[in-house]
């Protein structure tokens, strides 16, 4: 049978619910790269204002671009748990994990960067909004 299945909740709460989600997973990310970087001896990164507000600013996009980001979220923390495992069990070692983590975080950046470029673009007025 291929009847559809029925939705009792309405569509904001479910697009509530996913803006919520990548915005937890967005910002464990961004803790996930610090950490990183901390271990490669670098400087500690400032988020600029459209890392720190991506979550919001993706909510309003196309479905096809949240969808690409959760995705992309889900790669690179695929990526990033067992590189930090990693990264720590050299560490506690005392082997030198700073050119591991190097390559880490530069994966990371990469991706993030993809991530930043899904994006719609602003235009002169800022986001697009809708009512």
């Amino acid at each position: 049978m291929n009847a559809p299945s029925v939705n009792f909740g309405n569509s904001h709460s479910r697009s509530t619910l996913n803006a919520s989600s990548t915005s937890m997973r967005w910002a464990a990310l961004g803790e996930a790269g610090q950490v990183v970087a901390m271990l490669a001896g670098l400087e500690p990164e400032r988020p600029s204002k459209e890392i720190r507000n991506f979550p919001a600013l993706i909510r309003d996009a196309e479905k096809w671009r949240r969808d690409l980001v959760d995705n992309g979220c889900a790669d690179l923390a695929a990526v990033m748990e067992p590189g930090i495992t990693a990264l720590l069990s050299v560490n506690a070692r005392g082997a030198n994990c700073k050119p591991a983590a190097l390559a880490l975080w530069r994966e990371f950046v990469m991706a993030r960067s993809a991530l930043l470029a899904l994006l719609p673009p602003t235009g002169e007025y800022g986001p697009r909004r809708s009512a």
